[in-house]
């Protein structure tokens, strides 16, 4: 399971659906958890969570996962009384968040940040991964895009579509819930463990904790928070996250101030405090990588 854990998370994050589709998902689960008011969250644990809004309007369904999982996705949006999502949004354009694209845009309607569109519509080159993703289908190309914000009036509330530059990616979304008072951050948010930021695809870590901080800047104390992956989480849990990256970037701009090498910086590792947010696919070397590599290309 390990390795089927690490695979996942390693290669289909950015691959094409191709590569997905030759995987084995039969045992895959979609649990579905409450959220608030309208709000549900799927998650599958082989790729990013999913966001769900179903009511009186119908469904609205943020980020797909992958391909093969679309059948076990609407079977569990169908147990919470849903049918066909009738908006999609992708908070991002990586392959385990946007891998439905094609199959849920054939009924509904999938909105995203302009450049999600122009990753999706032409090969990526992931040297992170040392991995090149081919351009998705047409069909899976984002059919509403928006640059700064919109604004969707859906199931009694307004469900609020901000993006924040230079995080995870260059074009990434966080929404907000008005009403349910419930935020779904994409993969601006691993809850309780490194991150990836995708230096590759316009992410920057210190842009990261700029947009980590500006959205708690303006969330309520009792929010509840969708993170990219991981368990559903609090405002506390966003804080620790933004106290992470701001402290291990520090650590390592100190190790760089010293002269010290990627290889030195990775033997010195992180204090302990911080051990525990290695997970399979970011371990503590990948991500002290991440942060080094980040801070040398904003010099």
């Amino acid at each position: 399971m390990r390795r089927f854990y690490m695979f996942i998370f390693a290669g289909l994050l950015v691959v094409s659906a191709v590569a997905a589709l030759q995987q084995d998902y039969s045992k895959v689960e979609i649990k579905a958890a409450k959220v608030a008011g309208n709000v549900y969250m799927l998650e599958s644990g082989v790729a990013g969570n999913i966001g769900v809004s179903v009511g009186e309007d119908g469904v609205l369904m943020i980020d797909d996962q992958l391909a093969p999982l679309s059948d076990k996705i609407k079977a569990a949006i169908k147990e919470l009384g849903g049918g066909v999502p009738k908006y999609i949004l992708n908070t991002h354009w990586h392959g385990d968040h946007t891998g439905g694209n094609e199959i849920f845009g054939r009924d509904g309607v999938v909105i995203a940040h302009t450049n999600v569109r122009k990753r999706l519509s032409a090969d990526q080159n992931l040297a992170f991964f040392n991995h090149r993703v081919p351009a998705s289908p047409p069909a899976a190309w984002p059919v509403i895009t928006f640059d700064q914000s919109l604004s969707i009036h859906f199931n009694g509330e307004e469900v609020q579509v901000m993006h924040y530059p230079s995080g995870h990616t260059d074009g990434d979304a966080v929404i907000f819930f008005k009403g349910s008072n419930v935020v779904h951050m994409g993969d601006n948010f691993f809850s309780g463990r490194f991150p990836f930021v995708d230096l590759d695809s316009g992410g920057d870590v210190a842009g990261l904790i700029q947009n980590t901080e500006a959205v708690l800047n303006q969330l309520p104390q009792d929010v509840k928070v969708i993170p990219g992956h991981g368990p559903l989480s609090t405002k506390e849990d966003l804080k620790k996250f933004h106290n992470m990256l701001v402290t291990t970037r520090a650590i390592v701009q100190g190790y760089i101030n010293d002269g010290k090498t990627l290889e030195e910086i990775q033997k010195a590792g992180l204090p302990e405090e911080w051990q525990s947010w290695s997970w399979p696919f970011i371990s503590q070397d990948k991500w002290l990588a991440i942060v080094y590599n980040s801070l040398k290309k904003e010099k």
